[in-house]
């Protein structure tokens, strides 16, 4: 009796040191699948979209400078030090409509020749009332302007250029519909542009993509719905200037699960002084490369565009032409290698 129970003994505390020692092997597997994982997740990618906005001089100046053909040069000049960032595409501001046209082009050009893509990131003045314009262009007068625009300037456009017909929509027209009633009306008219654009791109055979509607955060908080990120095509573009770039990736983090959209950045930087201070040109660095290393691993985060490049106090350049160190993080960015 006592050897069949001291048989037994060993018995069971051999299938325990047994269980045990797979148990922990398991674990240990786990473990390391999940630090695989980790380190996976933590590489940063590359966006489809790396842009840098010429806003200051390419709107704000479009009426100054349009028949300054002297300009040419800082326009040259300021396309040459973008894409010798790593940047897909230059953003442009210049308004749609017939005058500005001339103005419109040489940047477009100058963009051609430095072999970048455009992402036209105007609109018509009469929506905000840009350069004296009335305030006064309703909805339907935009549809039938943003489809003519395309009918007659088609050659402005290459494929992988970006074309928002309404930057920042909220800022005109009907009013924004963060304090207007209308958020459906808000909504509808967003697809609407969005269904023409792309139908009149598809007439000329040129792949541009339209869905790229910039907004403020706020709004696309409200205005973005499961039927309107369905609708334009699962993606939400924010120009958004917050305080820290934990916040920035936050908030990236918040509307991507609620909605279920890729994100791109419309706008963002530093320093807005409202919100970051007065930050020095080494600040402004740590803070851009903060809110790109954060943003670079975050897998919703699918393209992004630098505000601005030269002019403002976000500006990455000087006025002198050299960089700041921040377009030196920018760029480092901009280069890294594609995920395996």
């Amino acid at each position: 009796m006592s050897i069949r129970k001291n048989f037994n003994s060993k018995k069971f505390w051999l299938l325990a040191v047994v269980t045990g020692f797979l148990v922990a092997a398991s674990l240990l597997q786990l473990q390391k699948k999940d630090q695989n994982e980790n380190i996976l997740s933590t590489k940063p990618r590359v966006w489809s979209v790396k842009s840098v906005d010429t806003m200051k001089y390419s709107r704000d100046l479009a009426l100054s400078k349009l028949n300054d053909p002297t300009f040419d040069k800082t326009i040259d000049l300021q396309v040459r030090v973008i894409k010798e960032t790593g940047a897909t595409h230059v953003a442009i501001g210049t308004p749609y409509d017939e005058r500005f046209l001339p103005y419109l082009r040489r940047w477009v050009q100058t963009a051609r020749k430095y072999g970048l893509n455009v992402w036209f990131r105007g609109n018509f003045a009469g929506w905000e009332g840009w350069f004296g314009s009335k305030r006064n262009l309703t909805r339907e007068e935009h549809l039938n302007l943003t489809r003519q625009f395309i009918q007659k300037h088609g050659g402005l456009f290459q494929n992988g250029d970006i074309f928002t017909s309404c930057t920042e929509c909220e800022n005109g027209g009907p009013g924004d519909p963060r304090y207007q009633t209308d958020v459906g009306g808000f909504r509808n008219f967003l697809i609407q542009e969005y269904n023409i654009t792309q139908e009149e791109f598809s007439k000329i055979g040129k792949k541009v993509a339209t869905n790229l509607f910039s907004m403020n955060y706020d709004v696309a908080k409200l205005v973005m719905d499961g039927p309107t990120v369905a609708a334009l095509g699962n993606l939400i573009v924010i120009d958004h200037y917050v305080k820290t770039p934990e916040q920035l990736a936050g908030d990236i983090r918040f509307l991507a699960n609620k909605t279920g959209a890729k994100i791109i950045l419309g706008e963002f930087g530093a320093p807005i002084p409202d919100i970051h201070g007065s930050l020095t040109e080494t600040q402004q660095a740590e803070w851009v490369e903060k809110a790109l290393n954060l943003i670079s691993i975050q897998p919703e985060v699918v393209g992004l565009n630098y505000w601005t490049s030269f002019g403002g106090t976000t500006s990455i350049f000087n006025t002198n032409n050299t960089p700041k160190l921040a377009a030196k993080v920018l760029e480092r960015y901009f280069k890294l290698p594609a995920l395996p």
